[in-house]
């Protein structure tokens, strides 16, 4: 007996993968040439900047946070620059937030998002998250801070160690934010921070995008002397008078604790020489570099480069880098269609 054929339903084709966006972090220590490097890029390719810096947001805080000219911002759009005035609260949650719309809207336009900056809380907080901790308590926080000025420097260090040890050995002396945010956790979970960290989850993570890690490690020596001249710097084109603006409009605000501005406030209430004052941010901010080597090394996969990124070489390398993961159309970099247009002589 035979039977009849039977009509068969044709296999679903398969969909095309949808690629994920592709995100450029770069890191690396204050004075490596983060900013050079993310400006030499988006020469190179349809790309917008992304500042990663928690002082940079303020408006006015221009000289201390070497934030990039208007010349260079007229070249290349920057996101979350200027975005706060300095009295105003501004935290790694609010930066994960924007950051990330940032992020979506830059890449919905077919350009490259380039996430620079040395605030390695804020870069952690965009790419993995913050963990569901307790609220701020500004009463709390500000009884610590009115503590910590009655006491000797290490008071806060020392009250960190007795409510959590294991916080208190990764979190420096002289972070005072981070010290102070630590303390509040252990006190409103009646526990250690590091046991709420251990227990808690990863708060939303980012995604839908590819991430490039591209980190700037020149030799320490160089980065010593160039973070000293650039100290120097700062002063000389007027750090001083730009605090004592702040100063005058604001008040002492917590954010003039920041690097240089600290100095500098010294200077008019304290008053230190100018001279003095250099050589204590020198010191602080090579003491920063350190510090954000040390944070930066804990970011997995980073492609390190062993130069300053004002070096050609290593703007050649980041280029190189890029291209393999996402070679954006010819015709869409700056380079090619400036060729088009303007004929060598």
């Amino acid at each position: 007996m035979t039977t009849a054929p039977t009509e068969t339903t044709p296999a679903p084709k398969a969909q095309p993968a949808v690629r994920e966006a592709l995100a450029l972090l770069l890191l690396g220590p204050t004075g490596s040439g983060k900013t050079a490097l993310s400006l030499a890029l988006a020469k190179h390719f349809p790309a917008e900047i992304v500042s990663c810096d928690s002082v940079a947001v303020y408006r006015g805080m221009d000289l201390g946070t070497a934030k990039p000219t208007p010349e260079e911002r007229a070249r290349v759009p920057h996101h979350l620059i200027d975005i706060a005035d300095p009295d105003q609260p501004f935290t790694a949650g609010e930066y994960s937030r924007r950051a990330r719309a940032a992020l979506h809207d830059i890449a919905s336009r077919n350009k490259l998002p380039i996430v620079t900056g040395g605030t390695g809380l804020y870069l952690r907080a965009l790419t993995e998250g913050l963990f569901p901790g307790p609220t701020r308590r500004e009463d709390l926080r500000a009884r610590l801070r009115r503590s910590a000025d009655r006491h000797d420097p290490t008071w806060l260090k020392k009250l960190l160690t007795r409510l959590d040890p294991a916080s208190a050995a990764r979190i420096h002396p002289n972070d005072t934010p981070k010290l102070i945010r630590a303390i509040e956790v252990c006190l409103a979970a009646r526990k250690p921070m590091s046991q709420v960290l251990s227990g808690a989850q990863k708060n939303d993570p980012l995604t839908g995008f590819r991430l490039l890690r591209i980190g700037l490690n020149p030799p320490r020596p160089a980065l010593y002397d160039r973070l000293n001249q650039r100290c120097a710097a700062m002063f000389a084109q007027g750090l001083i008078p730009e605090t004592r603006a702040l100063l005058a409009c604001y008040g002492p605000i917590k954010i003039l604790d920041s690097l240089g501005y600290r100095q500098a406030l010294s200077v008019l209430l304290k008053g230190i020489s100018e001279k003095a004052a250099i050589a204590e941010a020198q010191q602080g901010h090579r003491n920063y570099a350190k510090r954000q080597l040390t944070w930066f090394r804990r970011e997995p996969d980073v492609h390190w480069i062993e130069a300053f990124g004002d070096d050609p070489a290593a703007q050649h390398t980041a280029i190189e880098l890029i291209q393999t993961l996402h070679p954006f159309p010819a015709e869409t970099t700056l380079s090619n269609r400036s060729s088009k247009t303007t004929p060598e002589a």
